[in-house]
Formats: structure tokens, C-alpha cells, sequence
């Protein structure tokens, strides 16, 4: 228990969104959006003009922020980045990817997924059971 992860608790953990426009405005109207002092927001829109680049930076600025426990990206948008995500190893914040109105989600591209399937077919194996 000692090595547990603490969520920040101050005011609350956020949860930080890379998607399209239609997925970021309907989390946006649930009261999930968030803007500080700095005008920073916990959100990156991605459309046609948004670079890969901008991705990146956005993705490895939501996962070292302390106020972030949770960082849901569109399944799409995480294939344009999939080496970051596939090697993002931290318990928080999380990584979730999520469906989008035009691209379905596809569980063999899903790294977390991927993870668990390893864990629980290494478990079996360990324990003699197939």
C-alpha cells in the first residue's frame, strides 16, 4: 500500500480529451471542460489542420500535468501517436481510448486492452490453467 498512487484531491482530478470536435463538444456540454488562469484547457480539437506534432505535445502535456487523472483520446487520433501511447506506462492519469462518430473503435488497436489480455493470458499460464 505504500506505493499506491494519489490522485490530486484539492479541488479535483480532471479529465483531459484529444478528439474530434463533435466527441470534445459533448463532453465539453457534460461540465468536463476546463480552463485556468494561464488559459490552458484540458482539451485538444483535432481536425484536418491539426498536426501530428501538436498531438505529441499535447498528449505529453496532459500526462505529466498533476491536476489530469484521466486522458481520453479518440482511437484514430491515438493511431497517429500510437508509440507515445504504447509506451505511456504510468497508472495515472489513464489512458482511455474512445470511439469517434466516424472512425468505430477497434479493441486490436486498443494498447491498454492489449496489456490486460497479456496479464490475464500470463496469469492462466502461471497458474497451470489454459
Amino acid at each position: 500500500m505504500a506505493n499506491k498512487v494519489q490522485v490530486p484531491t484539492r479541488n479535483s482530478a480532471l479529465i483531459a480529451m484529444i478528439a474530434d470536435e463533435d466527441t470534445i463538444t459533448g463532453f465539453l456540454l457534460a461540465g468536463v471542460g476546463n480552463v485556468d488562469l494561464r488559459r490552458k484547457t484540458n482539451y485538444l480539437i483535432v481536425d484536418s489542420k491539426t498536426t501530428v506534432k501538436q498531438i505529441e505535445e499535447a498528449f505529453k502535456e496532459f500526462t505529466t500535468r498533476e491536476d489530469i487523472a484521466i486522458v481520453m483520446i479518440s482511437q484514430y487520433v491515438a493511431n497517429m501517436i500510437r508509440f507515445l501511447v504504447d509506451s505511456y506506462n504510468k497508472p495515472v492519469p489513464a489512458i482511455l481510448e474512445i470511439p469517434s462518430k466516424d472512425h468505430p473503435y477497434d479493441p486490436t488497436h486498443d494498447s491498454v486492452l492489449s496489456r490486460v489480455k497479456y496479464l490475464f493470458s500470463a496469469e492462466s499460464v502461471a497458474s497451470g490453467r489454459r
